[in-house]
């Protein structure tokens, strides 16, 4: 079973079907895939066309499984479309995940999640280079100490990383050195990663998008799920048409209400926004002259890097209420000219934002719905999600093809319901987020 792919010919109507972002006008992969119509028989359907489901569908094909895949509006509409473009050796709830894995492969919690720090990041390196995926990948990445007082902790995180072997792409740079990195008066010294990768995240999937197309996977863009039918097998509903599957994955995220008996309380938008500026020319070797990814040490933290024609792309803060931003360039540009004076007054050309979903405890959550077991689902990277979709996505292909012992593993993670529903825990939510705000603003 093959997609139907139709070419789209300009970058103004490959921009259209997307929310108007630097990606959306710089989208390397063209193509759109028709909309489901009748009914399909398959392995496995695959409910959502971000990096879970696309990374998904591509790992079961490569097993020798026949996918298919629906999404609601485009490839990487979501936040997969949308996101700052970083793949760090960072994991959301990594503290949770030491405390509360049990059972995890080899025995050994610590070591299991040091690996996945970096398992994401090797994952895309491969893909990339196995699929010919232009996707402006680069190496390099800060993570800057905003106080004092966070010195300390990133640190140790460099004795950990060396401890480990990987004392040739890890290091630190002190605050008299940073300057010469980064032209901003703002941080206390950093901790470089050269493992850690950047790239243009809406190519990453859509390129991923197309391997899996080769792969067999059929996809079919603007069709929403309308119904999932429980049993043995289970059924896909859409407008258009069925599809009915041993097994089923809900990849869907913040953007996705299916399976809510199940699962609300649990899962909560927030709303990133991103301002791209016009190319900025020598500025950009000036402001940034190793072309590094960065973000900062604070909880609601700012992050940005340099986009491949030279334009400052700069993320900041969120909106933990569950709704969008009124003006993201008017909130975002103060925080920008903070951190690069050299840039006051710079043209914004885009912005733009989208939902991520923000667990409580931070924990990535993976399990099943139904009493017939075989409709899986995983959300919830709370702003992790690039590498962490990856290697969430082998988990579930491994799990579907047999080999159950990781997603078993973070099946049986703890995740509390936050009670009076979604609104109230979005409102919960963003009150602590205010919290840590006014903490963050002593230095």
């Amino acid at each position: 079973m093959r997609s139907t792919y139709w070419p789209v010919s300009t970058v103004a109507e490959r921009a259209a079907a997307y929310p108007g972002s630097y990606y959306a006008a710089s989208v390397a992969e063209p193509g759109e895939y028709a909309a489901l119509a009748g009914d399909r028989r398959v392995d496995v359907a695959v409910v959502g066309g971000g990096f879970t489901g696309v990374a998904t569908a591509l790992e079961l094909a490569e097993r020798g499984y026949d996918v298919a895949l629906v999404e609601a509006n485009r490839i990487g509409w979501g936040a997969s479309g949308r996101n700052g473009g970083q793949v760090t050796g960072s994991l959301s709830g990594e503290a949770g995940l030491k405390k509360y894995l049990r059972d995890v492969p080899g025995g050994d919690v610590d070591a299991f999640v040091w690996d996945l720090r970096w398992r994401g990041q090797r994952i895309i390196e491969q893909r990339v280079a196995r699929y010919g995926i232009a996707c402006d990948l680069k190496h390099g990445h800060l993570q800057a100490a905003w106080k004092p007082g966070h010195v300390a902790a990133l640190k140790a995180d460099r004795d950990a990383a060396q401890a480990r072997g990987m004392g040739d792409v890890v290091h630190w740079i002190e605050k008299a050195e940073l300057r010469d990195l980064l032209d901003t008066p703002l941080y206390h010294g950093a901790l470089r990663n050269d493992a850690n990768l950047h790239l243009h995240p809406l190519n990453l999937v859509r390129g991923e998008a197309r391997a899996a197309a080769e792969q067999g996977v059929a996809i079919f863009e603007e069709s929403p799920v309308v119904d999932i039918e429980h049993g043995s097998p289970a059924r896909v509903v859409t407008r258009g048409g069925a599809i009915t599957a041993d097994t089923v994955v809900l990849a869907g995220g913040a953007y996705h209400r299916l399976g809510r008996a199940d699962l609300a309380g649990k899962l909560f938008p927030a709303a990133l926004g991103i301002v791209t500026t016009a190319p900025l020319g020598e500025t950009a070797r000036r402001i940034n002259p190793d072309d590094l990814a960065v973000y900062d040490t604070r909880f609601v933290l700012d992050y940005y890097r340099l986009t491949a024609d030279g334009r400052l792309l700069f993320g900041g803060g969120a909106n933990y209420s569950g709704r969008e931003s009124e003006d993201i360039a008017a909130y975002l540009r103060p925080r920008l000219e903070a951190t690069f004076p050299a840039l006051k007054g710079v043209a914004i050309d885009y912005q733009w934002q989208g939902m991520a979903g923000i667990v409580p405890n931070r924990m990535p959550m993976l399990g099943r719905l139904g009493e017939s077991a075989n409709v899986y689902y995983a959300q919830g990277y709370s702003g992790h999600g690039v590498a962490t979709s990856h290697i969430v996505a082998r988990v579930l292909a491994e799990a579907i093809h047999g080999q159950a012992a990781t997603f078993d593993a973070f099946a049986a993670l703890p995740h509390g319901r936050v009670p009076l529903g979604d609104r109230f825990g979005n409102t919960l939510l963003a009150l602590g987020m205010t919290w840590y705000r006014l903490l963050e603003t002593i230095r």
